[in-house]
């Protein structure tokens, strides 16, 4: 697929300057030359919106004062925006998210999708019926070796799976870090802001989308204990997810924002009937693969064994590190590649991967089956 040789323009809702997923968004998005931002509502503090844009290049008249503004604006403009980026706490998803789409705009979200299961499923409807792209940021099916790891299983190199075990410990909750004047971790752990669900929206929902990704298996149901360790924190800091999958195999989540000594841990562990595969986050240029009657087997990204699943997306040589903006800036490229397919008419191509509205709606059914689970004695709750 060939490309226009001028960048997407792109919006942002949130991401201002004193944030820190908004500058993550940018990078990535501008990585590869496919994206240029053009406007923006970076933050509910005019003043604070206005530097960012001043600090990033974008001209003062295209910082707007509410999204529906924007949306209504940059419909109108010949160069306007043609997708909105999405990066505003949880509670403010919805809005925006309704507002570019009735307009034309194309939308790209930071996770969860929402704050309850009902607008999630109001937002889906609003999606599917558009005829717009939209993706959800969960950005660590963009790494190369994730990408191989669903390759390899869905070919068979591991056999008929068995156990999936999604781990995703943090430890910057470990204390009542809200208690501080850190606004990122105050709407984290605040209900009204972040939605019922604590870590297990969060990062659970990164975890659950992993397992989803790579096995490529249904959840049919799941049994869940949500703890706070931390006291009189109103959401949980710690989720322990037990899953039944399809064809009888079992899955296990833990997902931990006061996991003393972890940073941002997140791995997987996937085990067939003939073979396994492990794959973790710190160390994203590896993957092991154990095979019955075989010595262990490490892929590296990029290397001659590796399939065109993680080769397409490889930006690199081998040996040269890539890390977390790039496989962020990989779902910016699927997301191009999609955008430029529909604005044109075409068929977006079957190759390009990214998670959609689906995906979203399925991390919002994952977090209220947690929470109903964990409030009856981690009953077993049916998705």
């Amino acid at each position: 697929m060939t490309y226009h040789k001028e960048p997407i323009r792109f919006g942002m809702v949130g991401g201002g300057k004193t944030g820190g997923i908004g500058k993550v968004h940018r990078t990535s998005a501008e990585m590869f030359d496919r994206f240029k931002l053009c406007a923006g509502v970076f933050s509910s503090n005019p003043e604070i919106s206005l530097e960012s844009a001043l600090e990033w290049g974008v001209s003062p008249d295209r910082n707007y004062l509410s999204y529906d503004e924007m949306a209504l604006r940059e419909s109108e403009r010949p160069d306007g925006i043609r997708v909105v980026v999405i990066t505003t706490p949880n509670h403010l998803h919805s809005g925006p998210i309704q507002s570019f789409i009735s307009k034309g705009i194309h939308v790209i979200c930071d996770k969860p999708l929402t704050n309850t299961l009902e607008e999630a499923r109001k937002i889906q409807t609003v999606v599917q019926g558009s005829g717009r792209v939209f993706m959800m940021t969960y950005c660590y099916t963009g790494y190369p070796l994730v990408r191989e790891a669903k390759a390899r299983i869905a070919r068979g190199d591991i056999g008929s799976i068995k156990m999936a075990k999604v781990e995703y410990p943090q430890g910057h909750l470990a204390t009542p870090i809200e208690n501080t004047d850190q606004k990122q971790f105050q709407w984290r752990t605040d209900p009204a802001r972040s939605g019922e669900g604590g870590t297990i929206a969060d990062i659970g929902t990164h975890a659950y989308h992993m397992l989803r990704f790579v096995t490529g298996l249904k959840v049919k149901s799941l049994s869940a204990e949500l703890k706070s360790f931390v006291k009189n924190r109103k959401v949980d800091d710690n989720a322990i997810v037990n899953l039944r999958l399809e064809n009888d195999a079992i899955g296990l989540i833990w997902a931990s924002q006061a996991a003393i000594g972890h940073e941002n841990s997140l791995n997987f562990k996937i085990y067939g009937d003939n073979g396994s595969l492990e794959w973790s986050h710190t160390d994203p240029s590896k993957l092991w693969l154990f095979q019955l009657d075989s010595p262990k087997q490490l892929i590296t990204r990029g290397s001659a064994e590796t399939t065109i699943a993680s080769r397409r997306i490889t930006n690199i040589p081998a040996g040269h590190p890539e890390g977390y903006h790039e496989a962020f800036a990989n779902l910016y490229l699927e997301a191009a590649r999609a955008i430029y397919a529909v604005d044109n008419k075409l068929d977006i191509p079957s190759e390009v991967d990214y998670p959609g509205i689906e995906e979203g709606v399925e991390g919002m059914e994952f977090v209220f089956a947690s929470i109903a689970s964990s409030r009856q004695n981690c009953a077993w709750v049916n998705l």
